[in-house]
């Protein structure tokens, strides 16, 4: 039973957690107005590098390697306006085969001009769709993590009146 409740407490704190950041993300959403819909664009292949990321293991692991690599493969564009993408590899033998292969891939450009930036979308979707579908990720794991908040909270409530009774 003991581990049942610790369990159920770690549950919790990750709970208020992804809330805390599915919230905080929310409201960091830019409007639809902010983007500048700039067309689909093809992207090549041209390097892959690896980089270092933070560890999202836990434990052991994570205390003994803070960061861990991963192998990127770097798009640009074809028409050569400057624009980058990149995309994450398995591995670097993958992430080599896919520049060698050299194939193209189509990605719409969303330039955000207030803050000197872009961001590249699937072709098939535009800013509002983009925004939607963050909108709609953000508001579920928001949902998820009150949900379990408050089956957590119903359920010691029971659990304290019953313990409570049995006295």
């Amino acid at each position: 039973m003991q581990k049942i409740k610790y369990i159920g407490l770690m549950f919790l704190i990750l709970s208020l957690v992804l809330g805390y950041k599915a919230g905080r993300n929310l409201f960091e959403i830019r409007s639809v107005d902010s983007y500048e819909d700039k067309g689909v664009h093809n992207f090549r292949p041209y390097q892959v590098l690896p980089v270092q990321v933070k560890n999202t293991t836990t434990g052991r692991n994570k205390r003994m390697n803070p960061t861990r690599t991963v192998y990127m493969v770097y798009y640009r564009d074809t028409d050569g306006e400057g624009y980058e993408w990149r995309k994450k590899a398995a591995t670097k033998s993958e992430g080599q085969r896919i520049v060698t292969a050299g194939e193209k891939v189509e990605r719409r450009v969303l330039s955000i001009p207030s803050e000197n930036l872009y961001i590249t979308i699937e072709p098939d979707q535009t800013a509002e769709s983009y925004i939607t579908e963050q909108k709609h990720k953000y508001f579920w794991l928001l949902g998820i993590s009150i949900a379990y908040i408050l089956i957590y909270f119903i359920i010691w409530i029971i659990l304290s009146v019953s313990h409570s009774r049995k006295k």
